[in-house]
């Protein structure tokens, strides 16, 4: 689970609540989330700069798709989100990793509803590239998806698609994955296993929860790319009970997501329909690409071992 609820409301509840909200309202930015237009409004000056060097900028003349109110009223943490006109009322949240990942709920759900040719998509997981192929690292919370990520970013022939969330466009031929973030809200802890990345990570002001924006195009010395062609999965687990090392078809890999909640506690809508739209969408890029599922028992350095491989064939 993600660590909060969320409480789906209706548009007459939203508009009730709504002369409270805005009353605390300091400051408003709109990002451009993979073309889709979210604007945040806070009362939070740290959430604003966040989000400022975190998302690319949007014009203001656009209207945006969804909107992301965050506020304090000495009350406990609650999250409410009327899916109508893709509101998100966030109230008493100290931890800006919420806020983000949540605004990014909000643009995939959109795009879960927008249906038409363009098949838009968006994943939990991190994307890394190398010579216009991609692979993807998807897995629940705690086995390890970024620790490999900034492994794999050590070469420096591997370029950096995403570390958190990426979207991705079904093709016939093909899945074409694209960047969420301008910037990576990132771990301190990273450079306590990849010393590599200790110089630049020691640099960025960490929150209460150890994290902060990093420049991505410093930390990996311009090796940044928007967008790839996918070609491998690799699905992460942590079980000391299982092999470390697997092959899986499309529907044990869809199993797989199934078991694991899609390894996104951060859905913002739960229901019969958007299981299926998920579902069916993890079994048609299955059914086009190479998963494997690393166990990541072992050491970050055996486990990373296992995947380079799949990465630079």
């Amino acid at each position: 689970m993600s660590g909060y609820e969320v409480e789906i409301i209706k548009p007459e509840k939203k508009e009730e609540i709504f002369p409270e909200i805005v009353n605390k309202v300091r400051y408003e930015r709109k990002a451009n989330i993979h073309g889709a237009c979210v604007k945040l409004l806070t009362d939070n000056y740290d959430f604003k700069e966040e989000w400022e060097d975190n998302f690319k900028f949007m014009n203001e003349d656009i209207r945006p798709h969804s909107k992301i109110f965050s506020i304090e009223d000495g009350g406990k943490l609650q999250v409410m989100y009327e899916p109508v006109s893709g509101t998100c009322i966030i109230k008493n949240c100290d931890y800006y990793g919420w806020i983000k990942s949540i605004a990014l709920a909000a643009v995939s759900d959109f795009f879960e509803e927008y249906h038409s040719v363009h098949r838009r998509y968006s994943v939990h997981g991190s994307v890394v590239d190398y010579s216009g192929h991609a692979t993807a690292l998807i897995g629940p919370p705690a086995t390890g998806k970024t620790t490999l990520t900034y492994g794999l970013l050590q070469d420096d022939d591997v370029n950096y698609v995403s570390d958190d969330w990426f979207f991705s466009r079904l093709f016939d031929n093909a899945v074409v994955v694209y960047s969420s973030e301008k910037n990576s809200y990132i771990r301190g802890d990273v450079a306590e296993v990849w010393k590599g990345f200790a110089a630049e990570v020691n640099r960025v002001k960490l929150d209460v929860k150890g994290r902060g924006i990093a420049d991505v195009n410093t930390l990996f010395d311009g090796r940044i790319r928007e967008s790839s062609t996918l070609k491998t999965v690799v699905l992460l687990e942590r079980d000391a009970n299982k092999p470390p090392f697997r092959k899986l078809d499309a529907d044990e890999a869809v199993d797989f997501m199934v078991k694991k909640d899609f390894c996104n506690p951060h859905q913002l809508v739960r229901n019969e329909r958007k299981f299926q739209l998920r579902q069916n969408f993890f079994k048609e890029i299955f059914s086009k690409l190479d998963v494997y599922l690393l166990n990541t028992i072992e050491t970050p350095e055996e486990s990373l071992f296992r995947i380079k491989n799949l990465v630079k064939r």
